[in-house]
């Protein structure tokens, strides 16, 4: 049986100071962007910007390692931070309207161009974001994937896959920055579903049968994956949440303006009645 603590080190030291770095510069960025925002006399939450840092500190954090716990424990502690709790706090910051409000024109017109292109039209559609997503976790957790992780270019290209796709599919279902194509609430509520679902099926899963190659002990294994099943729960439903305001805005401007146009019917009718 191999040597369980050989699949639970965090992200080694070379890679996950480069995360951690590129986390606190992005930070930086953002802070910088929006004082420049503010400064010229536009308008920016400031809790977007604690959601921004927090977000960022916890990528950095999570990438130094090591947190708390068994192995199992920690990498699945470790994998909650990169691929969902960082995700949520990153993505309600809108990072993509802040730098098509501060570019000067010609970059924001290139970004828009990416942005409206139509592979990204695709990458965003939200089934095929969950797709990537829980398809990812896995193939890691039911293969022998993770028990290669121990070699440093296959555990960083692990946490990179994790990290983007976590982002990846909660722009998809969240759907807060300017897209091409909005897709409609049903599809991002299923996609949520599904992966929710999915995701709760393979925490099931490793409670009653650890990765390929592994040897973590009963206990550590039911930890974790009692972690990864109600952790990702919690998160699940914050971007419930998020969905659950947009409908409740959008329901609200629909019938906002249904109320002016029968006012405005009434007050033509009562206008235009005998003398």
């Amino acid at each position: 049986m191999n040597d369980p603590h050989l699949h639970h080190t965090p992200v080694p030291p070379a890679p996950g100071m480069l995360l951690a770095v590129l986390a606190l510069l992005a930070a930086l960025a953002y802070l910088t962007a929006t004082t420049r925002l503010r400064r010229r006399g536009d308008t920016w939450p400031g809790w977007r910007d604690a959601c921004f840092a927090a977000g960022c500190a916890v990528l950095a954090c999570a990438s130094l390692g090591p947190l708390p716990g068994g192995p199992f424990t920690a990498h699945m502690a470790q994998h909650l931070a990169l691929a969902m709790i960082a995700p949520v706090l990153v993505v309600l910051a809108r990072p993509l309207t802040l730098l098509l409000r501060v570019l000067p024109a010609r970059p924001r017109r290139a970004l828009l161009t990416v942005a409206h292109s139509a592979f990204a039209t695709v990458l965003v559609f939200p089934p095929l974001a969950a797709l990537l997503d829980l398809g990812g976790l896995w193939l890691l957790y039911r293969t022998p994937l993770f028990a290669a992780t121990h070699q440093p270019l296959v555990h960083a290209a692990v946490h990179v896959h994790v990290v983007a796709s976590g982002l990846l599919f909660t722009f998809a279902v969240c759907q807060l920055d300017p897209m091409r194509r909005r897709w409609g609430l049903a599809w991002r509520a299923t996609a949520l579903l599904g992966a929710g679902a999915a995701h709760a099926v393979l925490a099931k899963s490793l409670y009653a049968t650890p990765p390929p190659g592994t040897g973590f002990t009963t206990t550590d294994l039911h930890h974790g994956a009692q972690l990864m099943y109600y952790g990702g729960d919690v998160v699940e439903l914050a971007i419930a949440v998020v969905l659950a305001v947009q409908w409740y805005v959008s329901t609200g401007r629909v019938r906002s303006h249904e109320q002016r146009r029968a006012g405005k019917v009434t007050a033509t009718a009562v206008a235009g009645g005998p003398r």
